[in-house]
């Protein structure tokens, strides 16, 4: 076996092009929300594709020329930094509050959202950690007590705000660490079953929760309340037929498609792309997972692996739940659809999870 000097060309293919196609469409919602008279999309504009493409793809580029190994002596502390950055929202005057939840930072005229973030920071925190112990991952005190640990932090303080979505995220990617590491069966099954256990509390004592399992139970509840975005979704999804009315032409973007540039943004691409349109970009993502689980099968070491299996499952797991929520066959969860929604910190941290993807690819062992 040899080192491989260069980048994977079929992964960083991949990535380039739902950045592309995401620019494109983002473009696209962003003119149905121009034309509903918003006076906030030049600013919604400059944060997504200056602040987050623009400064997010510069970073991609140079983590891809950064040796993947040093975020391993320093996740810890990206870790701390993370929960103390996100948990600085709760701080009156600096943290804003919208829609009922406070995870953003207002700084400078800008908004942050700190959590996006922690996405990575705990990915690299469970990598590190699992590589650190090895073999002991199976056992009860290292694997399932030292996975309980690293997701504390994170649980604790997006329980609070609340983003049940992140924090949904952030679970599946660093559990996807857990699993790949070789966490025993048992423990498996532990964790599955303190996550329907947690959600069922959840949908219990917050009522918003409860509500939104209701409407993916039964689609045609509230439909004018709790189900009206699933509703326009739905019905923007279907006026796009087999081919979609093409780009630029949807007409719910301009009406009554809630989010258009962010939650939502799914159902422009099945209106104006149609149904083809649609499962090429659902392929793009399975083949974007697909081909970073391949990166770290050939990681040339158990951290490279670890990182690569967790970024992979963060990035694309996002934009499967987001897409599974607006077809109806998951509960809503505001998750954004990667690289494509609205949304700057979002955008950066998706790309800086790229590139560190694209550094382990370019150090992998050729056989």
């Amino acid at each position: 076996m040899r080192r491989g000097a260069h980048i994977d060309a079929v992964l960083a293919s991949l990535i380039a092009i739902l950045i592309i196609s995401g620019l494109f469409i983002f473009a696209s919602a962003a003119l149905g929300f121009l034309g509903r008279g918003a006076t906030n999309v030049t600013s919604v504009a400059f944060n997504h594709l200056v602040l987050g493409g623009g400064v997010g793809i510069v970073l991609l580029i140079t983590l891809c020329f950064i040796d993947y190994n040093q975020w391993r002596k320093i996740a810890p502390y990206i870790y701390i930094t993370a929960l103390i950055a996100t948990a600085l929202v709760f701080i009156p005057h600096l943290g804003m509050e919208h829609g009922g939840g406070k995870r953003w930072l207002s700084l400078a005229g800008m908004t942050i959202q700190p959590s996006e973030a922690l996405k990575i920071a705990t990915v690299l925190m469970a990598a590190a950690y699992f590589a650190a112990i090895r073999g002991r991952a199976a056992t009860l005190t290292y694997g399932l007590l030292g996975f309980l640990a690293i997701m504390a932090g994170p649980t604790l303080i997006l329980l609070l705000q609340p983003d049940l979505g992140t924090l949904g995220i952030i679970t599946i990617a660093t559990f996807a660490v857990f699993f790949a590491a070789g966490a025993r069966w048992r423990d498996i099954g532990l964790v599955l079953c303190i996550a329907l256990l947690s959600l069922g509390t959840l949908a219990v004592f917050r009522p918003y929760v409860w509500d939104r399992v209701a409407v993916f139970i039964n689609p045609a509840q509230g439909q004018q309340a709790e189900g009206y975005q699933l509703k326009q979704s739905l019905i923007a999804i279907g006026s796009g037929g087999l081919a979609g009315r093409g780009f630029g032409q949807s007409v719910q973007k301009f009406t009554y498609l809630p989010e258009p540039m962010g939650d939502s943004i799914f159902a422009v691409v099945g209106e104006e792309m149609g149904f083809v349109g649609s499962v090429i970009l659902v392929l793009l993502f399975l083949a974007l997972v697909l081909r970073g689980y391949a990166t770290a099968s050939s990681a040339p070491n158990l951290f490279g692996a670890l990182a690569a299996v967790g970024i992979a499952t963060y990035l694309s797991s996002e934009a499967f739940i987001n897409i599974a929520a607006m077809l109806g066959i998951a509960p809503l969860t505001g998750v954004p659809l990667t690289f494509i929604s609205q949304g700057g910190s979002a955008m950066l941290a998706s790309l800086a999870s790229a590139g560190i993807l694209l550094n382990i690819s370019r150090r992998r062992n050729r056989r």
